[in-house]
């Protein structure tokens, strides 16, 4: 069932390139068309196990997601992998922004040129999409590339297959963006569980009709979506890289597993 509708998500993605933007032969370098329509965001389930707090987590799996509900988007594009170390080296040496703090001497690591770049903050993640003609994704527009229109629980499926992440340290780090060919989303979008999570526009505010009382929600933290490549146990790994699992940082926060990508 889901191969089917990936076909009709391809078919639909086409008609959408051409009815509504135009010549695909002008899509933006490597972006990908995610069409205008509805799709599910958000989700139902429930923690009735209370096993959140079990493994040490500080709020109930699933209490932020819900209420699951239909979502109108208009068609968009964004990036097909994450931005990379040398992608963003482009950046700091045309606009003097700050190197990430495991970057010597203006330079990263060796052999890491196509890992997704970490250690950048909310605000340089922007500045570096606006520099580029581009935007951070709003977090329905990050959702829905990551799942389609038929509301699966892992860009893939519906199925946990740990050969399709990069999650709980399985690669010993980052891995190259676009590594995992089967993990890629109805769209074609790779790494959108696991590898790093990602920077979006929102602030981290309840959905409407939400009734969790979260005293994150606000105008503080940033949401952040996708799952790492570290820091889960085996018990809570296949709830962190669902593709409705939100997370959240501060905009000025800076980590090993959280990277961004583009859209427009």
């Amino acid at each position: 069932m889901i191969r089917n509708i990936s076909n009709i998500t391809l078919l639909t993605s086409l008609i959408a390139c051409l009815l509504l933007l135009g010549n695909c032969a002008k899509s933006p370098e490597d972006m990908v068309l995610v069409p205008a329509g509805e799709f599910k965001m958000g989700s139902n389930e429930v923690d009735t196990e209370a096993k959140a707090l079990q493994y040490g987590d500080n709020r109930p799996w699933y209490a932020n997601e819900r209420p699951e509900s239909k979502v109108n988007l208009k068609a968009f594009y964004i990036d097909r992998y994450e931005v990379t170390n040398a992608g963003y080296l482009e950046f700091v040496k045309a606009t003097n922004h700050r190197q990430p703090d495991y970057w010597q001497n203006g330079i990263y690591p060796p052999n890491t040129d196509k890992n997704p770049v970490v250690m950048v903050d909310w605000n340089e993640a922007k500045a570096y999409c606006e520099w580029k003609g581009r935007r951070l994704p709003s977090e329905a527009e990050w959702e829905k590339a990551a799942r389609g229109v038929d509301g699966r629980r892992f860009p893939w499926g519906n199925e946990f297959d740990i050969k399709k992440t990069n999650a709980l340290g399985a690669y010993n780090g980052l891995l190259p963006v676009g590594t995992l060919e089967d993990g890629k989303s109805p769209y074609g979008v790779y790494d959108m569980a696991g590898n790093v999570q990602e920077w979006v526009e929102d602030w981290y505010k309840p959905y409407p009709g939400n009734d969790f009382n979260d005293k994150d929600y606000g105008e503080v933290r940033k949401v952040v979506r996708g799952g790492g490549w570290g820091g889960m146990g085996h018990y809570s790994l296949q709830v962190y890289v669902r593709t409705s699992f939100r997370n959240t940082a501060p905009p000025d926060g800076r980590f090993n597993d959280l990277g961004f990508r583009c859209a427009k």
